[in-house]
This record gives C-alpha cells, structure tokens and sequence, in this order.
C-alpha cells in the first residue's frame, strides 16, 4: 500500500471564504482568461489569497514550492497542478490586473461582497501608511503606474523607497477601498482621494459618517465635504484655535468610560459650523508623563545654560537689565526667577587692567543676578491636561460620548495595516521589479485582509448567534476569537491518499470536534473541501 499526504491546514477555511463571497466571479467578469493555460486569473489570485493567510513566513508572490505542498486538486479543481502556478502565470495576473486597473477591480469585489452583508450604519474609517521596497525601480516603460520613491517612511527605513497605502475600512475592519500612490504622495490629498471615490463609487444604502485622523482636517477639504456628507475627525493640535482651547479651564463631563472625560463646544471653521468635543483620557495622560517629565528635564537645562549666558551681559541701566530678565522669563513659562536682582560692576572704560587712578571716571554696567525654579503650579497644570485632545464633526447633534465611540474604530483600519506588515504575512517586503506589478500585489494584499476581516467577522456573528464557544488561548471558551488563533488549530488538518491495488482511498485526517464546529458554522462553502 501506498500512502502520501498534503496539506490542507486552515486553508479550506480561506478557500471556502473565496468562494463564498463570489470573489472569483467578479475577477473573471473584470479580467476573464483569454490565452490556453490551465488557470484562470482568480485561481490565481485565490493562490495568492491562500499564500498570503498561510502565515507560512513565504513573502506572498512566492508560492510555487509552497503551493505543492498542499491538497492543489482539493483546493483547485482536477487537474490543477503546482505548475500551473509559476512566476509567468502569476506575472501575466498582476498585470492584467493594473492594466484593468486595481482600485476599480477591488471597488467591484467589496460591492459584490457588501451586498449580502447586513452592517447597519457605516462608520467608514480613513487612513495611510507606506511600504517599503526592495530594489531601484526606474519606472515601466512610459506606464502610467505610481513612482517608488524617497518619502516620509512610517516604518522608520529612510533608507528604502516607498510607495503608500490608502486603506478605507468599516467599523468591523473590513477593507472597502484601496489605492496605492508613489511614496511622496500627502496624507492630505490622499485621504481626501480616498473618501471621494468611496462617495461615487460604492454604494452604501444605510447612514454613512467618515471617520479620519488629523490629516483630514484642512479648510479646503471640509469645505469639499459641506455639510451633508457627515465626518469625524481629530483637529490638529496645531491649530490655534484648538491650542486655545485645549489651555482653557474646561468643565468636563465623565463618561460611562470613566477613563474619560469630555467637554463639548460648537465652533465655525471653514466657514461650517462644527461640534468640537474636548477629550480628556487617563491612559493617554500616563502615556504622555513620562515623556514630559523627560522633555522638562531638557529644557531645564537649557534654561540654566541661556541663563549663564544671560548673566554675562552687560546692561547700560537697571531698567534695561530688568527688561531683558523679563523677557527672557516670558519665554520660558515653565520657570520663575528665584532671587532675581540687579548687582553694578565699574569697569575703565580704556578697557585696561588693573586698579584705576584716584582721578579716573569709571564706567558703571548693570548685570542681572537670578537662579530659576519650577513654575510648579504651570507644571501641574500642563500634566492634568496632557491627556487632551480635540475631535470634530460637521454633525452638530451628535453626543460628545459617541463621537468618541465613532473616532475610536479608527483602530480597525490601523489594525488591518498591522495585519499586512505581520512578519509572518510579509508582504510588506516588496521585491517585485515593476512599479505596475507592485500597484497591483498592493491590491492583492488588502484582499487578504478582505478574506481574513469577513472571515472572522462571520465566525463570531455564528458564534454568537448559535452561543456556542471556542477555546482561546488559555483554555477558555470565548466567542470572540482571533481567526489567526482559530487558524492555527488547523495545524496537521492533511488529506491522506492510499494506493491498494487498484483502488484509491482518500481521507482528510486530524480533525476533532472542535475543528469540525468551526467548519460547520462558517458553512458549506468551507465544508466542502474538509468532505
């Protein structure tokens, strides 16, 4: 008897996610297979899908030694071997992609997928970030793809080229919208971009409120979005205005939270009248404590280095030595003078040494004479105000509470950027040489999270719809698991072959009831290929 076996993992689940949300029948309408080899574009791009969660450490275009490894007909279809997914194949894919174009092909798989999913209200969160690229990159021929450059590095390789990423998510972290741009491209004008195709393109029946960090905040693009297209946003700490207020003694109000507390105001800026609600939060006050306490210590001293300086000049009278100590306290208002004085020192006005004659008119010069201390009531209050900071919002009647609740799912689409740089995802390390092709695996890589967010999103409606749990990390039942924890309990899930004679038996091994749970409430679209 002859027995072989290949893996399957928690690859069915991703496969049957696929399936399920009809991602192959909108890349086969948009880029449909036109030459004589054996896979069609979404297989392709369902590989690449299957590469990309497979947290096997393979960055995500590199999959033709991984890929035979697995149960290929089970995944695939008869017939499909590990050849059909070489570099041509995969090469000729992104391309087709960027040529068909890959915000368009993305916008239409999202559409497809939102219309069987029942979200309610929309917060709709807007963000960018930059990857890294290996390589010279000088363009593709005349294409009209991003430039890889030198940018403003979020990942800290300013030694690297970039492009940058423009992700729109909803609430649940489902990606809605991306685009690549060249790496010097502005947050400012990228997420304002970003928003605005959102608004042609996808249609979103229900109330829709877009949410964006400070990057948004710009006269010109509150002004685009008027009044009618709510949003939510922090207001840039810069800003007069907010640095007004953000001094002010504030009544704030607690939260049911109580790490917070907020105070509400309404304000005109760019000619729309906005709520701004001040946020106090306890967690951010410590967080920023220690820095503080760092950054006081520098500039103590500083201040007593300038105050040397400040007492070796010479003044020509008292008042101008006093006006000098003055201004010079004015600009540091974290200190006071302690023993603040004027002392007179006669000089010869030859400038010679020595002890001057009984008739010589000496000059007189006035020197200040001060130590400093803390201005500890102007410390304290700066630290009880270091957790602060502003939101805004062009929907006047909105809650000061729940505006807070809005901005922070901000995280959702900084979590999905986290995803994509996993060290394990990799496909933050770019080594692709054609600026087209990276445009498009930039595609391909928010359809991972795409596939992995609904994924997890269905799991933990299933679970608690049905009330049924699953073990988390510790032992203990949760409805709410992470998928890459649920992945991983596939590890070893294989599907065996065995020769007799003439007869072929083929089993998926390593199964138990839990893994077999999992499977049903994600539904037959994922039983199917654990059958």
């Amino acid at each position: 008897m002859n027995i072989s076996t290949s893996a399957i993992d928690h690859l069915g689940l991703v496969a049957g996610i696929f399936d399920k949300l009809g991602i192959a029948e909108v890349i086969d309408k948009a880029i449909p297979k036109t030459r004589k080899h054996k896979v069609s574009h979404s297989d392709i791009l369902k590989a690449l899908v299957l590469n990309g969660l497979g947290f096997v450490d393979r960055r995500l275009y590199i999959f033709p030694d991984y890929i035979k490894k697995l149960a290929i007909e089970r995944l695939f279809g008869k017939g499909i071997t590990a050849q059909n997914f070489n570099d041509d194949a995969t090469g000729r894919s992104l391309d087709q992609i960027f040529t068909y174009g890959p915000t368009k092909l993305f916008n239409e798989i999202a559409l497809k997928v939102m219309e069987n999913l029942q979200l309610g209200t929309q917060l709709v969160h807007v963000d960018t970030t930059s990857f890294s690229v290996h390589g010279e990159y000088e363009g593709d021929d005349g294409m009209p793809a991003i430039e890889i450059v030198l940018g403003h590095p979020k990942d800290g390789r300013w030694d690297l080229k970039q492009f940058v990423l423009a992700m729109v998510s909803n609430q649940h972290g489902m990606p809605l919208f991306v685009q690549a741009h060249s790496g010097n491209k502005s947050d400012k004008k990228s997420i304002m971009e970003s928003i605005q195709y959102i608004r042609e393109n996808l249609d979103l029946d229900d109330k829709v409120i877009y949410v964006a960090d400070s990057a948004f905040f710009t006269a010109n693009n509150i002004k685009n979005m008027g009044q009618d297209c709510l949003w939510i946003t922090r207001v840039p700490s810069t800003l007069k205005k907010a640095k007004d207020l953000l001094k002010d003694c504030l009544e704030m109000k607690p939260c049911a939270d109580d790490r917070y507390t907020v105070f509400e105001t309404i304000v005109s800026y760019a000619d729309i009248d906005q709520k701004w609600v001040v946020v106090d939060s306890k967690d951010l006050q410590k967080k920023k404590a220690k820095t503080f306490e760092k950054n006081l210590k520098k500039e103590r001293s500083k201040a007593k280095s300038s105050l040397k300086k400040l007492k070796s000049i010479s003044f020509a009278c008292e008042a101008d030595a006093i006006k000098a100590a003055n201004r010079w306290i004015a600009e540091r208002p974290r200190f006071l003078f302690k023993n603040l004085g004027v002392e007179t020192v006669q000089k010869r006005i030859n400038g010679k040494r020595g002890r001057p004659r009984n008739d010589e008119i000496l000059e007189i010069c006035y020197f200040i004479k001060a130590d400093i201390e803390l201005n500890q009531e102007r410390i304290e209050d700066e630290q009880s105000k270091l957790g602060r900071f502003i939101l805004a919002s062009n929907d006047t009647e909105i809650e000061g509470e729940q505006m807070l609740q809005n901005y922070k799912g901000q995280i959702s689409v900084e979590r999905g950027f986290r995803f994509l740089k996993d060290k394990q995802f990799l496909v933050a390390e770019v080594y692709l040489k054609k600026n087209s092709r990276i445009e498009a695996l930039a595609m391909v890589m928010v359809l991972c999270l795409l596939v992995y967010s609904i994924a997890e999103w269905i799991l933990r409606e299933k679970l608690a719809e049905t009330g049924e749990t699953v073990l988390n990390q510790l032992g203990k039942p949760t409805q709410r698991p992470t998928l890459k924890w649920v992945f991983s309990k596939f590890s070893g899930v294989n599907e065996a072959t065995a020769c007799l004679a003439s007869r072929t038996h083929i089993q998926v091994t390593n199964l138990n009831d839990e893994l077999r749970k999992i499977i049903r409430l994600l539904g037959q679209d994922c039983e199917k290929y654990y059958a």
